[in-house]
């Protein structure tokens, strides 16, 4: 054999272990796909994660309240509402009433790429909620954005119709649903986020692809120690 036909089959060698590698590498998923739901004071500047579930915080008047539907692997990777909406801009033009509140409420129905397979998200809107003094959030939330939906376990899955289904689903890395197994923490009314994927995945390489790649690492210098040896024979 020729120097150059062996380099060809080493090549073609090589090609084809990658090849078979890449192939059996198992895709990791990105997070989960749900409405985080996020608070912030009259006083406040920026929004926080909420703490609690919007079924069991009940804001005072003067404060808003946002949704935003997106893929996070957590709380810490959640994304915040956009838009720069305070209370006053939403809800200025709705008085203060004897027994009621004021909740100034901000939807973000997330991007396109965060969307379900086959959906599109509506564009994001601002409504100014007037509720009983004790209303929790989840009520100033059905006031103005209904209908809404939930799971079994108090999850909130559509605001408004959207998503038409699904609930904290896991998402792949392209955005496709990829099962629809139930998020690993809820609170009441909202995912938790915060434990971590019951599979033990942390989203590193696999021990497939480490395996795999220390295969070629192998096939290449056997490859090279061999065209060395024709070369002097």
């Amino acid at each position: 054999m020729t120097t150059a036909v062996a380099r060809r089959a080493a090549g073609a060698l090589l090609l084809a272990a990658l090849t078979a590698v890449l192939g059996a590498a198992p895709a990791h998923a990105e997070g989960y796909r749900y409405w985080s739901f996020w608070q912030r004071g009259a006083q406040a500047a920026d929004w926080a994660y909420a703490t609690q579930g919007p079924a069991t915080l009940r804001p005072a008047d003067g404060d808003v309240v946002g949704f935003r539907f997106a893929v996070s692997k957590d709380s810490a990777d959640a994304a915040k509402p956009r838009g720069e909406a305070g209370f006053g801009a939403v809800c200025d033009r709705t008085p203060a009433k004897d027994g009621t509140k004021r909740v100034a409420v901000v939807l973000d129905f997330g991007t396109p790429a965060d969307a379900p397979a086959g959906e599109r998200p509506p564009a994001g809107r601002t409504a100014c909620a007037q509720v009983a003094t004790d209303a929790s959030a989840g009520e100033a939330l059905a006031a103005v954005a209904k209908p809404l939906r939930y799971n079994s376990a108090a999850l909130l899955c559509g605001i408004s119709g959207y998503p038409k289904s699904g609930c904290g689903e896991k998402a792949d890395e392209g955005g496709a649903r990829a099962d629809t197994a139930s998020p690993s923490g809820e609170r009441d009314g909202e995912r938790d986020g915060e434990k971590a994927d019951a599979s033990g995945d942390d989203g590193g390489p696999s021990a497939g692809l480490i395996g795999g790649i220390a295969v070629l690492a192998v096939l290449g210098g056997a490859t090279v120690w061999q065209t060395r040896r024709r070369r002097r024979g």
